[in-house]
């Protein structure tokens, strides 16, 4: 069970109500209004939500006719989610019973992909905030954990006499949100618990336990299918399913670590391409060509289970000698294949062909100096946080690039001395890196916003876990005489693909760099080498600083002894029990 987003004291239906007319009208809000729900209510005002929408499917589509726009459909296409909790649903939403009560599944955008029930008006096809200002599914996306919405404080005037309860339906393998279901009904008496909220979680619960069942099939067919193909053990195969992996040894032996990644994003394209809800035709078996740094091509078969692939078997044939080399190394300031990084680096690209302002924004570690000094021409590089701009402004002045690493640490000064250089000559060719943060003050949201027409943004590390392990190759340092390439096994690179690198590629790079330097061991770097936190994955619930220091000495415990609980308890001075219960409360 997870603990609902809504705090144990609110102020009446009543009183909500008045504040919420008051707000519409622009007038001062009552002492006690919660700031949350303010908050949300301004977001749809931003988003231009209409409080007096008369039902926002029938808006939709009253607009896309005058637009003259094909009618957009209820549903969102075809998902494994919507496959595995459809029947779940179905089987849940007889409870519902006959009042006005709706059960509602939405994908992790927000799109309505089923509903059931007598809810008020018409089914909308999009809960985002976007669409329709506050309710508990964006909520629950966001904080991932149960939410509830009652009446007046939601902003649309169609839900004042609606109460809803949504719940996430988390990945059983990655533990993100995947989307929500939802329990509305009629205003409930005051703010109270919700009374669907049982089921509601109830049936997160038998969507998530479907998907979870429905993958280990998946797991057996594929398991299966390699175990036929590579016979006796002889055979080169290689079978995957982008979570799993199986290798046989004559593969191991005969593919290097960059013909295994080319291997792989063949097969990961073919999945995109004929997999659940993907819609085209499963294709035959087809033979790609040489492997990236391997001496051999592949014979690729898909694996298909109700119209949709859900893995790839692929059979190794050696094509000349079977010399392995290594791929040329990646400067790690472009590393990475993976959408988000590559329309970054494009756009920065783009950008620094010609000698004007360029913004980067990102979190802490997430490349940004690093980037634009592969990008721009032979910058001078000052660093806010350690000296003033001084004679900066000469160099910008005299056309050379400047760039300014930590502008929010800039001087106000010195911040009010750019403002006017660039109102007077906007094509100065300055560079300047933003970590947000704190809330700039006037004079940086001035130059914020003067650069922000020319700005990119870096995604952070844990939003591109497909370029781990191109960052790995590219951080590693080059291997010396004697010591062999720091190479990973496929437990290592699964943990850390899940971890979510608070520090992004700073912190990855300060692992290698330890790995390299430190390591006694031989051969690929296990998962039991990884730091504690990388080794045991990411928390699945928000922990407190006093949880952190807790759950740190836990794991370092059970490392020291082995994994015994009973001997890491009596090392902490605490009872097993103890151990158990506190585990389980990380687990969330």
């Amino acid at each position: 069970m997870t603990t609902a987003e809504h705090p144990s004291v609110r102020p009446g239906l009543a009183s909500l109500r008045r504040a919420r007319e008051l707000f519409l009208q622009g007038r001062q809000l009552p002492d006690g209004t919660p700031e949350d729900v303010v908050a949300a209510w301004r977001r749809a005002r931003f988003f231009g939500v209409r409080p007096d929408a008369r039902d926002p499917a029938r808006e939709a589509r009253e607009a896309a006719e005058r637009l003259r726009l094909p009618p957009r459909p209820l549903r969102a296409p075809r998902s494994p989610l919507f496959n595995a909790a459809r029947p779940v649903l179905e089987r849940i939403s007889p409870a519902l019973g006959s009042g006005r009560t709706s059960l509602v599944l939405t994908d992790e955008r927000l799109r309505v992909l089923w509903a059931s029930g007598e809810g008020p008006g018409e089914p909308c096809r999009d809960l985002s905030e976007q669409a329709v200002g506050h309710n508990s599914a964006a909520l629950a996306l966001r904080t991932r954990r149960r939410a509830e919405v009652h009446g007046p404080e939601h902003f649309l005037d169609l839900w004042q006499d609606v109460c809803a309860v949504s719940v996430p339906v988390r990945s059983p393998e990655t533990g993100q949100p995947l989307g929500t279901v939802t329990v509305a009904s009629g205003l409930c008496a005051g703010c109270g618990p919700h009374p669907g909220a049982a089921l509601a979680e109830a049936a997160a619960s038998a969507v998530e336990a479907e998907l979870l069942a429905r993958s280990r099939a998946a797991e057996r067919l594929l398991l299966d299918a390699y175990l036929r193909a590579a016979g006796e053990g002889t055979r080169a195969v290689v079978a995957l399913d982008g979570r799993n992996r199986f290798i046989s040894e004559a593969a191991e032996r005969l593919l290097s670590p960059e013909g295994l990644e080319a291997l792989e994003r063949e097969a990961a394209g073919l999945l995109r391409a004929s997999g659940p809800g993907a819609g085209a035709v499963p294709p035959a078996s087809y033979r790609t060509g040489l492997l990236d740094g391997a001496g051999c091509a592949a014979v690729l078969t898909p694996m298909e289970q109700l119209g949709s692939v859900f893995g790839v078997v692929a059979v190794l044939e050696p094509v000349g000698p079977t010399v392995v080399t290594a791929a040329p190394r990646t400067v790690p300031a472009l590393a990475g294949r993976s959408v988000p990084w590559r329309l970054a680096v494009g756009r920065a690209v783009e950008l620094a062909r010609s000698p004007e302002p360029l913004l980067v924004v990102g979190e802490r570690g997430t490349g940004k100096t690093s980037l634009v000094l592969e990008v721009a021409s032979d910058p001078v590089v000052l660093d806010a946080a350690e000296s003033e701009l001084g004679g900066g402004i000469a160099e910008l002045t005299g056309g050379r690039p400047l760039l300014i690493r930590h502008v929010e640490r800039l001087a106000p000064s010195d911040t009010a001395a750019l403002n006017s250089l660039l109102s007077a000559r906007p094509d100065v060719p300055l560079l300047v890196t933003h970590t947000p943060g704190t809330p700039p003050g006037p004079c940086l949201q001035r130059l914020l916003d003067t650069l922000a027409a020319r700005s990119v943004t870096l995604p952070a590390l844990r939003e591109r876990p497909d370029d781990i392990r191109e960052l790995l190759n590219a951080l590693a340092p080059s291997p010396t005489p004697g010591r062999p390439p720091l190479t990973w096994t496929l437990e290592a690179l699964r943990a850390l693909e899940r971890h979510p690198w608070p520090g992004n590629v700073t912190e990855l790079a300060h692992l290698v760099r330890a790995l390299a330097q430190h390591r006694r061991s031989t051969g690929p770097v296990r998962r039991a080498e990884l730091p504690d936190p990388v080794r045991e994955g990411p928390a699945p619930r928000p922990l407190s600083p006093m949880e952190h220091a807790e759950r740190a000495a836990i794991l370092e415990a059970l490392r020291l002894h082995g994994g015994n609980k009973a001997r890491a308890a009596a090392s902490l001075g605490i009872a097993r029990a103890t151990l158990y219960r506190k585990l389980r409360g990380y687990r969330g």
